[in-house]
């Protein structure tokens, strides 16, 4: 079992190195970084946008059938026929 561990940690330690050597570039590119933060925020904008119109037309549909429903229960309370088209 300890030939295991110690095996295990001979294979961990190169990965972990491997790791810590990535971070140091990324401190290099932060041009880079500042150009794709721009570009997320359009992107951000975009789907805001979008989002809303979504939340704008679900209230909509949704006061709509608010609308019908009560319209078809004015219409049973009162007792009235109302003729029904069937469209071939």
């Amino acid at each position: 079992m300890k030939k295991v561990l110690i095996f295990l940690v001979f294979l961990s330690l190169p990965l972990l190195s491997v790791g810590q050597n990535d971070i140091a570039t990324n401190k290099n590119s932060d041009t880079i970084e500042t150009t794709t933060k721009k570009e997320d925020t359009q992107s951000k904008k975009e789907t805001t946008d979008s989002s809303k119109f979504k939340s704008e037309l679900m209230n909509l549909n949704h006061k709509k059938s608010n609308d019908i429903i009560s319209i078809k229960a004015y219409r049973k309370s009162l007792q009235i026929k109302v003729k029904t088209i069937k469209l071939c």
